[in-house]
């Protein structure tokens, strides 16, 4: 990994800072048990991790979205402070980035309050002023344009920037935005199905990313 000019950091949250894969899944398998009852698995719902919930379950059923969003949704928030952890070596990396001036933000497709729920559980909230959701955007990634506010907001350019994530959504906004990318060889999808996307950078664990931007070389 050589050193790049990377100025500025945007981190998906799920699945790269913060490890809700047990919240994710048991939410997806609680809400499609209700309606499909014994017809998913733990396997059947690893694709839906990473786009937005609506996509999803379009795929599932589009006649009952909205009600499915909404099951989906309240068992995350009753069961969130139970399940989720941070990752090894998160904050540590997160907070040496932060005190040697790097830009930092959230570009997640998760709705701002679990965005900030999740945040705050894990003391990374003062570390990130800007915070893209859902809720802030018309286009959730891979589409540029959560990655295009991150960096407004920020006062940061493309070429100067590199996106994290455990999805191949992540990988492709950053493609499509015009920064770097990172990916995170934890990922739930398995490293290989992130290698396939082509990213600039492959992150067997968080410290790596002080290297990548040359933190303390």
């Amino acid at each position: 990994m050589k050193k790049q000019n990377i100025t500025t950091i945007l981190f998906d949250l799920d699945g790269t800072l913060i490890n809700t894969n047990e919240l994710i899944i048991s939410s997806f398998l609680h809400t499609l048990d209700y309606y499909f009852p014994n017809k998913y698995g733990r396997d059947d719902v690893l694709p839906f991790m990473g786009p937005p919930l609506e996509e999803s379950f379009q795929k599932v059923s589009p006649d009952t979205v909205d009600e499915m969003i909404k099951r989906y949704r309240a068992f995350n928030l009753e069961n969130h402070d139970l399940l989720v952890t941070e990752f090894e070596g998160v904050y540590e990396t997160v907070k040496t980035l932060y005190e040697n001036g790097y830009k930092l933000a959230i570009v997640s497709t998760k709705t701002r309050n679990v965005v900030l729920k999740g945040l705050k559980l894990t003391n990374l909230d003062e570390f990130f002023d800007v915070v893209i959701t859902l809720d802030e955007v018309e286009h959730a990634k891979p589409h540029p344009e959560p990655i295009e506010k991150a960096l407004e907001e920020l006062g940061a350019s493309a070429d100067e920037t590199v996106m994290v994530g455990d999805n191949h959504h992540d990988i492709l906004a950053g493609k499509n935005a015009g920064t770097y990318s990172a990916g995170v060889a934890w990922s739930a999808k398995g490293r290989e199905h992130l290698a396939g996307f082509e990213p600039d950078f492959m992150l067997e664990r968080m410290a790596d990313l002080l290297e990548v931007v040359g933190v303390g070389h």
